[in-house]
Protein backbone atom coordinates (compact mmCIF):
# COMPACT_ATOMS: atom_id res chain seq x y z
CA UNK A 1 0.00 0.00 0.00
CA UNK A 2 2.83 2.41 0.84
CA UNK A 3 4.51 1.53 -2.44
CA UNK A 4 1.37 2.52 -4.44
CA UNK A 5 1.03 5.93 -2.75
CA UNK A 6 4.80 6.59 -3.15
CA UNK A 7 4.46 5.71 -6.87
CA UNK A 8 1.55 8.19 -7.25
CA UNK A 9 3.51 10.97 -5.52
CA UNK A 10 6.57 10.44 -7.71
CA UNK A 11 4.55 10.26 -10.93
CA UNK A 12 2.55 13.50 -10.48
CA UNK A 13 5.17 15.66 -12.23
CA UNK A 14 5.30 13.14 -15.10
CA UNK A 15 1.51 13.21 -15.41
CA UNK A 16 1.50 17.03 -15.51
CA UNK A 17 4.15 17.00 -18.24
CA UNK A 18 2.18 14.52 -20.36
CA UNK A 19 -1.01 16.62 -20.04
CA UNK A 20 0.90 19.81 -20.94
CA UNK A 21 2.49 18.21 -24.01
CA UNK A 22 -0.85 16.81 -25.25
CA UNK A 23 -2.67 20.12 -24.84
CA UNK A 24 0.15 22.06 -26.54
CA UNK A 25 -0.29 19.99 -29.69
CA UNK A 26 -3.95 21.01 -30.05
CA UNK A 27 -5.11 24.05 -31.98
CA UNK A 28 -5.35 27.08 -29.73
CA UNK A 29 -7.72 29.16 -31.90
CA UNK A 30 -10.90 27.32 -30.92
CA UNK A 31 -13.55 29.47 -29.33
CA UNK A 32 -13.90 27.20 -26.29
CA UNK A 33 -10.18 27.49 -25.50
CA UNK A 34 -10.48 31.28 -25.84
CA UNK A 35 -12.92 31.24 -22.96
CA UNK A 36 -16.36 31.39 -24.57
CA UNK A 37 -19.01 29.55 -26.49
CA UNK A 38 -19.22 30.55 -30.16
CA UNK A 39 -22.32 32.48 -31.19
CA UNK A 40 -24.73 31.30 -33.88
CA UNK A 41 -23.22 33.77 -36.32
CA UNK A 42 -19.67 32.53 -35.66
CA UNK A 43 -20.51 28.91 -36.38
CA UNK A 44 -23.12 29.38 -39.15
CA UNK A 45 -22.21 28.40 -42.71
CA UNK A 46 -23.78 28.51 -46.15
CA UNK A 47 -27.35 29.74 -46.53
CA UNK A 48 -27.82 30.15 -42.78
CA UNK A 49 -24.80 32.49 -42.64
CA UNK A 50 -26.10 34.58 -45.56
CA UNK A 51 -29.50 34.85 -43.90
CA UNK A 52 -28.02 35.93 -40.55
CA UNK A 53 -25.84 38.55 -42.27
CA UNK A 54 -28.85 39.93 -44.17
CA UNK A 55 -30.93 40.11 -40.98
CA UNK A 56 -28.07 41.94 -39.27
CA UNK A 57 -28.19 44.55 -42.08
CA UNK A 58 -31.95 44.95 -41.58
CA UNK A 59 -32.99 42.96 -44.67
CA UNK A 60 -35.52 40.13 -44.73
CA UNK A 61 -34.52 38.01 -47.77
CA UNK A 62 -36.90 35.11 -47.16
CA UNK A 63 -39.86 37.03 -45.66
CA UNK A 64 -39.35 35.42 -42.24
CA UNK A 65 -40.32 38.47 -40.19
CA UNK A 66 -43.83 39.79 -39.63
CA UNK A 67 -44.77 42.13 -42.48
CA UNK A 68 -45.23 45.83 -41.86
CA UNK A 69 -48.79 46.95 -41.15
CA UNK A 70 -50.42 49.06 -43.86
CA UNK A 71 -53.61 51.09 -43.70
CA UNK A 72 -54.97 49.66 -46.96
CA UNK A 73 -55.85 53.11 -48.30
CA UNK A 74 -55.01 54.41 -51.75
CA UNK A 75 -52.11 56.41 -50.26
CA UNK A 76 -50.84 53.50 -48.09
CA UNK A 77 -51.84 50.24 -49.85
CA UNK A 78 -51.08 46.73 -48.65
CA UNK A 79 -47.85 45.61 -50.35
CA UNK A 80 -48.01 42.34 -52.29
CA UNK A 81 -44.53 41.01 -53.23
CA UNK A 82 -44.32 38.99 -56.42
CA UNK A 83 -41.69 37.71 -58.85
CA UNK A 84 -44.21 37.99 -61.70
CA UNK A 85 -46.44 40.78 -63.05
CA UNK A 86 -49.58 39.50 -61.29
CA UNK A 87 -50.55 37.64 -58.16
CA UNK A 88 -53.70 36.11 -56.73
CA UNK A 89 -54.65 37.75 -53.43
CA UNK A 90 -57.14 36.62 -50.82
CA UNK A 91 -58.79 39.33 -48.72
CA UNK A 92 -60.58 38.57 -45.46
CA UNK A 93 -62.69 41.69 -45.42
CA UNK A 94 -63.86 41.47 -41.81
CA UNK A 95 -61.85 40.18 -38.87
CA UNK A 96 -64.26 37.41 -37.87
CA UNK A 97 -65.37 36.55 -41.42
CA UNK A 98 -64.71 33.03 -42.70
CA UNK A 99 -65.21 33.90 -46.39
CA UNK A 100 -62.18 34.87 -48.47
CA UNK A 101 -62.56 37.18 -51.46
CA UNK A 102 -60.04 36.19 -54.14
CA UNK A 103 -58.89 38.57 -56.89
CA UNK A 104 -55.87 39.25 -59.10
CA UNK A 105 -53.50 42.13 -58.40
CA UNK A 106 -51.50 43.35 -61.41
CA UNK A 107 -48.30 45.41 -61.59
CA UNK A 108 -48.87 49.16 -61.73
CA UNK A 109 -51.22 51.22 -59.59
CA UNK A 110 -52.90 50.04 -56.40
CA UNK A 111 -56.08 48.01 -56.89
CA UNK A 112 -59.14 47.68 -54.66
CA UNK A 113 -60.72 44.63 -53.12
CA UNK A 114 -64.12 44.23 -54.84
CA UNK A 115 -65.86 43.57 -51.52
CA UNK A 116 -64.40 45.88 -48.84
CA UNK A 117 -62.43 48.42 -50.88
CA UNK A 118 -59.01 47.84 -49.29
CA UNK A 119 -56.15 48.76 -51.63
CA UNK A 120 -53.36 46.38 -52.66
CA UNK A 121 -50.24 47.15 -54.70
CA UNK A 122 -47.98 44.61 -56.42
CA UNK A 123 -44.25 45.20 -55.86
CA UNK A 124 -41.56 43.26 -57.69
CA UNK A 125 -39.62 40.98 -55.33
CA UNK A 126 -36.29 39.41 -56.36
CA UNK A 127 -35.57 35.84 -55.38
CA UNK A 128 -32.65 36.02 -52.88
CA UNK A 129 -30.65 33.06 -54.14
Amino acid sequence: MAFVSLFRVLNRPVLRTVVAVRSAGRSSNRAMSAGGIPTDEEQATGLERKTLQALKKGLDPYSMLKPKEYAGTKEDPHIVPSIQNQRLVGCICEEDNSAIVWFWVHAGEAQRCPSCGAHYKLVHHDVPH
